[in-house]
């Protein structure tokens, strides 16, 4: 599998999860509605599983930001490895951003969410 080919599916796997998690954030819980949105998270998961990405709490080590003018900080947005990357990018589409890179306030609401 070429590099391009695994971008544009991580692409369309985490698309697929945010359009997920939209009606699912809508249900209470135990609600049955629920049952096949979870049944398309967890297959994304098992399809995810073999990533070598690490967890969350390796983010806040290997991610580099910088300090910007007035005291913004911003993310190295090359610094944050995949699948992580694209998840950000998916859950921050049309927000500000320096133009040098995502805010680092935003990743971090990002990776406690």
């Amino acid at each position: 599998m070429t590099d391009d080919h695994a971008d544009t599916d991580l692409r369309e796997q985490e698309k697929l999860r945010r359009k997920a998690l939209w009606p699912l954030s809508m249900l209470q819980p135990g609600d049955p509605k629920a049952k096949p949105v979870v049944d398309v998270l967890d297959g994304i998961d098992r399809r995810a599983a073999s990533d070598k990405a690490g967890g969350v709490d390796e983010l806040n080590i290997v991610v580099v930001t910088e300090l910007k003018a007035h005291g913004l900080q911003i993310v190295r947005e090359a610094s944050i490895p995949q699948p992580w990357r694209e998840r950000f990018l998916q859950a921050s589409m049309g927000s500000t951003r320096h133009a040098d890179g995502p805010y680092l306030h935003d990743f971090q609401k990002f990776i406690v969410m």
